[in-house]
């Protein structure tokens, strides 16, 4: 399954993001290691490993639901989900 790549991404959202998913969300880092974002654990290891002052300058992202991953890419294009412009 093929990731999406994410560019200057808040950290926070990229965890909210993870936990309301339908399917699995993983973070695959330079080194070819692929962490799943549900994880606690995991999320303090991207958190420490992968964040320049909260942000995340680049990062692949895989999603196993097909919605996970186009409603990322909406959040990483326009900075929000469409679900945000309900509330």
């Amino acid at each position: 399954m093929a990731g999406l790549n994410i560019h200057n991404f808040d950290f926070g959202k990229l965890i909210e993001f993870a936990s309301t998913a339908k399917g699995d969300v993983f973070l695959k880092t330079a080194d070819g290691d692929i962490l799943n974002l549900k994880s606690k654990l995991t999320q303090l290891l991207a958190l420490s490993n992968t964040l320049d002052w909260g942000k995340i300058g680049e990062a692949e992202v895989i999603c196993k639901d097909p919605e996970d991953e186009s409603r990322l890419f909406r959040i990483n294009l326009y900075g929000r989900d469409s679900r945000d412009s309900k509330n």
